[in-house]
């Protein structure tokens, strides 16, 4: 396999299900802390996040995917990602229940979402991958996260 065949990514858990950013995408993943809170946001932002004396908005994956909340555990993580938007990059962190691994994914087991039987939005997929312990769905954060949505986001940090 080469390089150019293959993609990267940073796997973690939601609830029963896996999903994948691309590895280039997260700047690094933090051991939970609670969150400095920020009033009057919608219910998926649960504040900001110290890293390094920035405050960086932090937002709860689960809820913002229609998961219910949850309280965090040990296992309870913060990736800090690099979203490229449509007119700029911003730096956000996500609250994921566990992250699984890195690891390397041929292109060709990457097959487009189905249309239909998938309990999340297919415009939040850019695509699935059937592994031996279940499905991968790679997620789309670009689409999860509209311009509308960060513009709301205290202390927005451009990447």
């Amino acid at each position: 396999m080469t390089a150019a065949a293959e993609t990267q990514v940073v796997t973690f858990g939601l609830g029963d299900e896996i999903f994948a950013v691309s590895v280039g995408m997260v700047r690094e993943i933090l051991d939970y802390a609670p969150v400095f809170r920020v009033p009057q946001g919608p219910e998926w932002l649960l504040g900001l996040t110290e890293v390094r004396g920035t405050g960086i908005p932090t937002v709860d994956l689960r809820t913002r995917m229609g998961l219910p909340a949850q309280e965090p555990t040990l296992a309870t993580r913060i990736l800090i990602v690099d979203l490229a938007l449509a007119d700029r990059a911003v730096t956000m962190g996500l609250v994921v229940d566990r992250v699984l691994a890195v690891r390397a994914l041929a292109s060709e087991q990457i097959e487009p979402a189905p249309d239909i039987g998938m309990r999340w939005r297919s415009d939040y997929i850019q695509g699935v991958v059937r592994l031996d312990e279940g499905f991968v769905i790679l997620m789309d954060l670009a689409a999860v996260f509209s311009n509308a949505d960060t513009a709301m986001l205290p202390g927005l940090q451009m990447a």
